[in-house]
């Protein structure tokens, strides 16, 4: 009697525990950006092969991890997230030549524009503002743009087309 008491007492709790399936990152706002989660091959828009990029969901489904590896050996990382509390996503992306961008912004439709704070360059004030947009065959659209305080386009750093790994 006293071991089915204690074994009471130890699987009760345990099986509630696990029946617990409330996710907190499992709203529409936290799957916005699902649509770059994969295994992707990227391509420049000539059709040359630039990198790969894994983008794959962490901490159950908070954060959009993404691993980066360039065809000419440059790597880097990116954290991703939806921040209720101003109802916008983040990305947080640290390159192994130490690069370091912080983006801020809102999903449009199958888009997600984010923006950096203003910065000081060698010609001037600008922010940088990455778009990635789901085309309509699966692939997603990575262009990366400079632009002035004014809102004028400067230059484009980098546009990626990214194509699904055959084998996923």
């Amino acid at each position: 009697m006293a071991l089915r008491l204690l074994l009471l007492i130890i699987i009760i709790p345990v099986f509630g525990f696990t029946q617990n399936t409330e996710c907190a990152c499992c709203s529409t706002e936290y799957k916005a950006f699902d649509f770059w989660v994969g295994n992707w091959e990227v391509f420049d828009p000539e059709g040359q092969k630039i990198g790969e990029n894994l983008v794959k969901k962490l901490e159950d489904n908070c954060i959009l991890n993404e691993n980066w590896i360039s065809e000419k050996g440059g790597s880097g990382k990116s954290y991703n997230y939806y921040d209720p509390s101003d109802d916008t996503w983040n990305q947080l992306w640290i390159s192994n030549t130490g690069n370091i961008l912080k983006l801020k912004g809102r999903p449009q439709p199958d888009k997600m524009v984010l923006k950096s704070e203003p910065k000081e360059g060698k010609n001037g004030k600008y922010y940088n503002q990455i778009t990635w947009t789901k085309n309509p065959d699966g692939n997603v659209t990575q262009n990366w743009e400079i632009y002035d305080l004014e809102g004028n386009l400067t230059s484009n750093a980098f546009i990626g087309i990214y194509k699904k790994k055959a084998n996923d």
